[in-house]
């Protein structure tokens, strides 16, 4: 890939670790699992590391509180396997995550408010019919993305209450339902346990208001804030990083002789 990892000062591997607050084991952990460049060896075996590994490092550390220790080590081996592109794409995956939490959480705000303006409602409607607007367990799940046997089991916990089709016995989640599942899987991603839940989701039914849950839901909006300003932190170390590499403005695998 170009990079010259002769550079620069020489770092055992407890010199990276005392600098980053780490043990010299984790070190060695980031290395083999491809967060950091190899390290050269000395002539007895010893790692031997550059101002080049503590940038790896230290983009690495801060990459993790916005997209988290999965994603930011694709990230990174994503980057010193020169995949570049690679590694733009996982992080805007993690943007549209984050975007997509925000589109649910103001969508669970909405109902509720319009939840606060009716009448109480449980969670399987009125009892009639469910209207065009109904989905089956598999639409519903596929649009949450979740699997279909996470919506049985909030079922079984009494935080959605589905309809079932005369005819086939199929479960069918109208628009109440709809909007209890939502409610659900926003606080689970807020870390909420199914215990904690259903309590919160019963008292929104029987009061039809938001107040149970204004706790909630903004501890959840902090969160997506400290999300987004995390990535902004991970992106302004990972950028030195790909410049000092020598690998900024290219595209890992793409930039090929075609280019030239």
């Amino acid at each position: 890939m170009g990079r010259n990892l002769q550079s620069g000062e020489r770092l055992r591997p407890v010199d990276l670790a005392r600098g980053h607050g780490l043990s010299t084991q984790a070190v060695r952990n980031y290395e083999e699992a491809g967060i950091l460049p190899a390290a050269d060896r000395s002539p007895h075996g010893y790692r031997a590391y550059t101002s080049l590994h503590a940038r790896a490092l230290r983009a690495f550390l801060a990459l993790v509180p916005g997209h988290g220790h999965r994603t930011a080590t694709a990230i990174m081996r994503a980057v010193n396997r020169g995949e570049v592109e690679e590694a733009f794409r996982l992080i805007d995956e993690s943007h549209v995550q984050l975007l997509e939490d925000r589109r649910t959480l103001q969508a669970v705000e909405k109902a509720l408010r319009d939840l606060g303006a009716a009448t109480p409602v449980s969670g399987a409607g009125t009892g009639a019919w469910a209207g065009p607007e109904a989905l089956f367990v598999g639409s519903l799940a596929g649009q949450l993305g979740i699997r279909p046997a996470t919506l049985r089991k909030w079922e079984t916990a009494g935080l959605v209450s589905p309809l079932r089709d005369p005819r086939t016995g199929y479960r069918v989640y109208d628009e109440a339902d709809v909007r209890d599942a939502r409610l659900v899987h926003q606080l689970r991603r807020g870390g909420y346990l199914l215990e904690q839940i259903a309590p919160l989701i019963a008292q929104v039914r029987a009061a039809g208001g938001l107040e149970p849950l204004e706790a909630a839901l903004s501890d959840w909006r902090g969160r997506l804030v400290t999300r987004g300003r995390a990535m902004l932190t991970g992106a302004a170390e990972l950028a030195p990083y790909l410049r000092e590499s020598g690998l900024s403005g290219r595209s890992g695998r793409a930039h090929s002789k075609s280019a030239e």
